[in-house]
């Protein structure tokens, strides 16, 4: 495939530069340790093998490290890999001696996995990266003089989008590897290889230093414009005409002088992000292989007229939604007003507490409606709760109306919808509003639901798009969540054909999959895959019928199976079971889309079927777990890679300090328990943690932004029954103030009830109630019993977490944990215990080495051009689990974070809670 190439070359670009001790500094050196050793470590190689038949990728990555040091090191093995993807095998190799991973039903690993959890020998291995990534880490001591080896491989199909297939690639190396080789190669089967196939490559940020002497060449015949500046466009990249052949091969060699940012330094040039996108030509719409009694039929016409369409967009502007989210959500909406063709026709719903309607009905897309319509995106503003329910209703009814009234127009008709949070006013059940939905819809038309942010139920979303022939799409919070939208919309934008069936010989098939789509949309693909019942067919035929925008079409493509067959004879460098692959691949991607929305015994059945299918053909899917037991200090470690959902910020929880813990998107930071101060540092990908210890009634400062006036303080309480011995003694935070001079506002929490005032004017609410509260830019949410959340527009949100215990204990009392989830607004004068690290600092650990407590592990610290010797250790992350909270690992400062914290924690005393 013409994807081959360039796919390959992204992958070593990111896979093969990643390897390095997790607890290196990044830094140049102008006297390196000796040519790409260190901490005594040295990646001697790193190979990628790609292979790309029909759309289906099959990659092997091999890394080779050896250990020069006099003593035992860590040496960690890191591969980013799109989440599309699934692993197949991993294999690890210490002087010639071999460590399979295994692949399991999920459940027989936990069990594996939970005994080695109570023997202390875990670590987990694959965890989310980003929007379009998931990082499989994988760390093992190595002795002195010894070689270990690390082979990882994984497949997937490739998926057309807007008219390309595309390869992101995050590319941020961390260490120079002596022999660093890519061996890629095309197989084009059939008409709709690449013969004659364009390629646009982008980069998005630089990938080296533009003063570097690699110039703007790198050395595997990839070229980039001249400027040697970052290629911003598809319109700026270099556009790569890949000739026709049988086969492509493609080797990519940097020397360390090519990899290095200076002659002299030791680290690499290469940073940013990497961007593939490619097409290919089609002779014919559809393409049909057949090989080993499997097949595969692609289909993706073009040049057929827009069928015109209904479209609803219903939209939350509950209080939620305040700020940026709100802001993006116009500019979203403004530019898809832009693009709206004239024979279409559109209307707005937006809910928060009630329900509002841009038009009664659905209106044309003309100049004057359109003008309108931008006056009326231009005045959304956030109010109230969410009513999704309502909304919902009032977008289906208005499409029903239409699909009524229009009788036999051929029009195609879909509803978009976008939140940011749960239904919290009128119906709320999620089950329930299911019900509502699918009744509602009937099967007529499409849903799709973009879900804004972390904060929601994802999976609920999810189900109702595939329960009504959509999809569900997670919109990030970022400063591209307006071209997020956009970009979806554009997906959706021109329907080619609507009720599009896949036919196939009677009686010759079986185990289809998906082979009925509600639309087809230009730019897409549709892939079906099958098996043969009949092993000595002669020939293959693939009908494809649908409406279009003027006529009913029916597309025929039909294959000579024994001539394929011989022709593949002939293609030795083709992978012979593919295709067969490829099925597995995408029946238990669709059996995982229907169990989603199943229930009982259909679920159950839909289960035994992909887990069965992942078993056999190997993958690691969200059923499946891969269990490698490697060597560790004499020891065996049980390491576990699962498959991470939409839903997953943590993988399973393990002694392994490294590997099991994912941070956050965006760092954070919080206080909670005896007090526990924890600091999320993202770019560390790692946490700092130190307590305070002082006396029942001491006030703290925890933020103070002397340019906005925010400032939070805490009150510290003690056990009802304090101990004499202070290092026995419990302290907690009992009571929080938070005070806002510029809003006249000040909020007051304790373990009993909030109190909010605004001027004389004071409003007092229970933990026992649920509500939210909304005034003048801030926004306060209480969750009975368990926490409450308060925003003050975009960029500063913390959230408060009761923690109960029995009222008639004899010694503990109930207290608060206090928890920054953004300040990414909040000025650089910010100070406080917490607010002091809202902005970005480096740090650096090194010389690990055990501890004075067998049990953790002891190291030295370089912070604020300070040298501190710090203990491994773990908190917990009470936001999403109350009750049990998350284990977090983190490096402990001792003496009340002496040398952490700016001045010493009695600087932070202050007189009173406002």
């Amino acid at each position: 495939m013409a994807s081959t190439l360039w796919r390959c070359l992204a992958l070593a670009l990111l896979s093969g530069l990643v390897i390095a001790s997790p607890l290196q500094q990044l830094r140049k050196r102008s006297l390196p340790e000796g040519e790409g050793v260190v901490n005594g470590i040295e990646v001697y190689s790193t190979k990628i093998s790609c292979k790309v038949t029909s759309r289906f990728a099959h990659n092997v990555v091999t890394t080779r490290a050896v250990n020069r040091a006099d003593a035992a090191k860590e040496v960690s093995f890191d591969v980013a890999l799109p989440k599309t993807a699934f692993i197949t095998n991993f294999t690890l190799t210490i002087d010639g001696v071999t460590y399979p991973g295994n692949i399991k039903e999920k459940e027989v690993a936990k069990q594996q996995y939970e005994k080695a959890v109570s023997q202390g020998r875990t670590a987990g291995l694959v965890k989310a990266s980003g929007r379009k990534l998931e990082k499989f880490t994988v760390s093992v001591n190595v002795a002195a003089g010894s070689k270990v080896t690390f082979e990882l491989t994984y497949e997937e199909l490739l998926k057309r989008r807007k008219g390309k297939y595309e390869m992101y690639l995050k590319v941020q190396p961390k260490q120079l590897v002596k022999h660093f080789e890519v061996r890629g190669t095309r197989c084009p089967v059939g008409s709709g290889s690449p013969a004659g196939s364009r390629l646009l490559c982008g980069v998005q940020a630089p990938l080296w230093d533009p003063g570097s002497p690699v110039g703007s060449r790198l050395p595997c015949g990839f070229r980039l414009p001249s400027s040697s500046r970052p290629v911003r466009s598809a319109q700026e990249a270099e556009q790569v005409h890949v000739p026709p052949r049988p086969q492509g091969h493609v080797s990519f060699k940097p020397s360390l002088e090519h990899q290095r940012s200076c002659p002299t330094c030791a680290d690499t040039l290469l940073n940013g992000d990497f961007i593939i996108t490619y097409d290919v030509n089609r002779e014919s719409p559809a393409n049909v292989q057949v090989v080993n009694g499997y097949f595969v039929h692609f289909f993706a016409p073009h040049g057929l007229p827009v069928v015109p369409k209904n479209v609803v967009f219903v939209i939350d502007i509950s209080g939620s939604m305040a700020g940026r989210k709100i802001e993006q959500t116009r500019d979203a909406l403004l530019k898809i007003l832009d693009d709206i063709k004239e024979e279409d026709y559109l209307n707005f719903i937006l809910f928060s507490t009630g329900v509002t309607t841009w038009k009664d009905t659905l209106v044309q897309a003309t100049p004057e409606n359109l003008q309108q319509a931008r006056e009326f995106v231009k005045n959304i503003n956030d109010e109230g709760m969410t009513n999704m329910n309502g909304g919902l209703m009032r977008g289906i009814g208005m499409l029903n109306e239409a699909w009524d009234g229009q009788g036999a127009a051929r029009r195609s008709s879909i509803i978009i919808l976008l939140t940011d949070g749960d239904a919290n006013y009128g119906e709320s059940r999620t089950d329930k509003i299911q019900e509502n939905v699918r009744n509602a819809i009937g099967g007529k038309f499409p849903l799709y639901n973009l879900g804004f942010g972390n904060n929601l139920n994802y999976n609920f979303l999810e189900r109702l798009a595939l329960e009504n022939h959509g999809l569900a799409r997670r919109i990030y919070e970022d400063s591209d969540a307006h071209l997020q939208l956009q970009g979806f919309y554009e997906e959706v934008a021109n329907p080619l054909l609507m009720g599009v069936e896949m036919e196939y010989p009677e009686n010759a098939i079986q185990d289809l999959t998906q082979n009925n789509y509600k639309n087809f949309y230009d730019g897409s693909e549709i892939v079906v895959a099958g098996r043969l019942l009949d092993q000595d067919l002669n020939s293959f035929k693939a009908d494809v019928k649908g409406h279009g925008a003027v006529n009913d079409l029916t597309f025929t493509e039909e294959v000579d199976v024994k001539e394929l067959e011989k022709a593949f004879e002939e293609q030795s460098y083709i992978f012979g079971n593919y295709i067969e692959r490829l099925w597995a691949y995408l029946t238990i991607e669709q059996l995982l889309d229907q169990r989603k929305k199943a229930q009982g015994e259909e679920k159950e059945n839909l289960t035994a079927k992909a887990l069965g299918l992942s078993l056999k053909y190997n993958f690691v899917t969200p059923l499946t777990s891969m269990v490698v037991t490697k060597p560790e200090d004499g020891e065996s470690q049980t390491a576990i890679a699962d498959k991470p959902g939409e839903e997953a910020n943590t993988v399973t929880p393990s002694m392994a300090y490294l590997t099991n813990y994912q941070p956050p998107q965006t760092p954070y930071y919080y206080v909670d328990g005896d007090p526990h101060f924890i600091i999320q540092v993202a770019e560390e990908d790692d946490a700092i943690c130190f307590n305070i210890n002082e006396d029942p009634g001491t006030v703290l400062r925890l933020i103070h932004d002397p340019a906005t006036g925010l400032t939070v303080n805490g009150e510290i309480i003690g056990d009802k029954e304090p101990s004499p011995d202070p290092k026995t003694r419990r302290t907690y935070f009992g009571r929080l103030g938070i005070a806002n001079p510029h809003m006249d506002l000040q909020i007051e929490v304790t373990t009993e009830t909030l109190s909010l005032g605004s001027g004389a004017t004071r409003s007092t609410f229970s933990w026992l109630d649920t509500v939210m509260i909304a005034q003048d830019g801030m926004l306060v949410a209480i969750h009975r019993n368990e926490n409450m959340t308060v925003s003050f527009g975009d960029g500063a949100t913390f959230v408060i977490v009761l923690h109960q215990v029995w009222k008639k204990h004899p010694t503990h009392r109930d207290f608060l944990g206090f928890y920054v989830v953004d300040s990414h607004r909040m000025s650089a004068q910010t100070q406080g215990l917490l607010g002091q690290f809202f902005h970005p600092f480096d740090f650096s650990v090194s010389d690990v080495h055990p501890g004075s407590d067998p049990t953790k592990q002891d190291a030295t610290m370089v912070v604020k051009n300070r040298r501190l010797t710090v203990t491994r250790g773990s908190q917990k992350d009470y936001r999403k689990k109350s009750h049990t909270g998350t284990k977090v690992p983190c490096w402990f400062v001792h003496n009340n974070g002496e040398g952490f914290i700016d001045g010493v924690h009695t600087d932070y005393i202050v007189p009173s809670l406002f």
